[in-house]
């Protein structure tokens, strides 16, 4: 049988599959794709809390909510169960987004969604491995990269939960960027104290932002800039991620001469 009929035999769900999870270029740049829309996506939220609502707005918001129901729908007609697929956290952040766009009054009174928009970012992790295998840079520096984008979804998130917690009755967060800006002070223990939380709520809120939020941050921190793991390949079993300070595989235990900075 030919290439040709083998394409001819191959289902319409099998296609589809085969781009959210198949090799080959075309699948590659169609994660690529969906991994852009979803930058472009937050972009785009993060614009919306400066900018007053507009016709050309609403078209955008239109034009999101499309694609987004697309990918969900195309999503759930591949997955092999699609029920537990449905109750997955990412799948419920792509319906809580759906549901702010096609009716906003209603998300008003459930503003806390907003926050599940920004777990849309967590999609883009399934891109790792054509990028590790298409790109050297990224093979050789992935634990950095993969630190980073953790970095940012977290602080990300933490500042969703900040603007919709405080955006109606804080006046010193009145944007995005304005709950970002106390997020990042927050975070950082720098604390100018130019803006605070309000409320019962905000306390708290400032709270656990303080005691485990800050931890997490520095974590973060210390596995961007300090990596737990290095890259040696172990000439007996090929295992490459070690630990820095490692005399042995851990696979094989074979004796392993890993480069140090010393004392």
């Amino acid at each position: 049988m030919s290439a040709e009929d083998d394409d001819r035999a191959e289902s319409p769900r099998e296609r589809v599959e085969r781009l959210y999870a198949g090799p080959g270029p075309a699948a590659r740049r169609f994660r690529y794709a969906l991994i852009a829309f979803d930058l472009a996506t937050i972009a785009y939220f993060l614009v919306w809390t400066m900018t007053p609502p507009t016709g050309a707005l609403r078209v955008v918001e239109v034009v999101i909510a499309v694609v987004l129901g697309l990918d969900l729908a195309a999503r759930l007609w591949i997955a092999h169960k699609p029920w537990r697929h449905l109750v997955q956290p990412v799948t419920l952040a792509d319906i809580a987004v759906l549901v702010g766009l096609i009716a906003p009054a209603l998300i008003d009174n459930l503003a806390f969604l907003r926050v599940l928009r920004a777990m849309r970012l967590l999609r883009s992790y399934h891109v790792l491995h054509d990028l590790r295998g298409r790109f050297t840079w990224f093979a050789v520096h992935e634990e950095v990269v993969f630190s980073a984008v953790n970095l940012a979804v977290f602080v990300f998130v933490v500042t969703a939960v900040v603007f919709v917690v405080q955006v109606e009755a804080n006046a010193g967060i009145e944007t995005y960027l304005d709950a970002l800006y106390f997020t990042v002070a927050t975070l950082t223990t720098t604390g100018f104290g130019d803006i605070t939380l309000i409320g019962e709520s905000g306390r708290l809120l400032s709270v656990v932002i303080m005691v485990v939020g800050v931890a997490l941050f520095l974590r973060l921190l210390q596995t961007l800039f300090r990596p737990s793991k290095v890259r040696v390949t172990c000439p007996s079993c090929g295992l490459e991620r070690h630990e820095p300070d490692a005399v042995h595989c851990k696979h094989c235990g074979r004796v392993l001469h890993i480069e140090t900075e010393g004392e």
